[in-house]
């Protein structure tokens, strides 16, 4: 009986951690797409800083690689780095791509960018709620959906150049697929990889800023993928 009872405490005590740490995941992911949109609102009701940035090709690109830059340098670095570097990093990352993100404020209606949201934050939450509660092991999905964002990715860089309209729609539906997919699967990964016992400490605060940059990036690309979709151009 007491051994049992041990069995019962110990699975209690992982669900009670697992829960707490997806909490703190969540709401680092939230308050970095917070940050996103008020920069992105705040950058396109200023011409001045719209003509800064989309003005001449080369801002645009700084910022671009800045981007791609911080995601890289956060995602290889933050085993070296500490915990408060990690977040103020995450919190950059966010500013930077809400800066990058404001052309969309310039391009679609307001009430199609407010409806896009608001079907992506659904379906986000759906996905992740499978991924966190299912008992399938995702793994093999998750291996196919990593191969399938590489080839939408060179796809999307080959149209880039090509501008082909059949290709863009292709691409915009495989998006759209592959996020909602990754979102499940990133969840359980992060469920996964938290450590049990280590609530508080270094460690348990940076897999939580790495699981809500991952996470964040899912939906801001399932995002963009059904504005593509849904949205209304001006």
């Amino acid at each position: 009986m007491d051994f049992n009872s041990g069995i019962i405490l110990d699975a209690e005590r992982v669900e009670r951690e697992q829960a707490s740490f997806i909490t703190k995941v969540y709401s680092w992911m939230t308050l970095a797409l917070v940050i996103t949109a008020v920069v992105a609102m705040l950058t396109a009701s200023s011409p001045a800083l719209i003509n800064l940035i989309f003005g001449n090709r080369i801002g645009f690109w700084v910022l671009v690689l800045g981007q791609l830059g911080l995601v890289m340098y956060l995602s290889s670095a933050i085993n070296r780095m500490s915990a408060t570097v990690a977040t103020a990093a995450f919190i950059v990352y966010s500013v930077v791509t809400g800066l990058v993100l404001s052309s969309i404020f310039v391009l679609y209606t307001a009430s199609s960018i407010a409806a896009t949201f608001f079907v992506t934050a659904g379906t986000f939450g759906a996905m992740s709620m499978y991924g966190y509660y299912t008992k399938r092991d995702l793994t093999k999905l998750g291996s196919l959906l990593v191969m399938a964002l590489i080839g939408l990715i060179i796809a999307s860089v080959v149209n880039i150049f090509w501008a082909n309209s059949t290709l863009y729609w292709i691409t915009t539906y495989a998006g759209v697929l592959i996020f909602v997919g990754l979102i499940a699967y990133d969840t359980q990964k992060i469920k996964a990889m938290n450590i049990i016992g280590n609530e508080g400490t270094e460690e348990d605060r940076k897999e939580a800023i790495m699981g809500a940059l991952t996470l964040y990036l899912d939906f801001i690309n399932l995002f963009l993928y059904l504005l593509r979709l849904l949205g209304s151009r001006k």
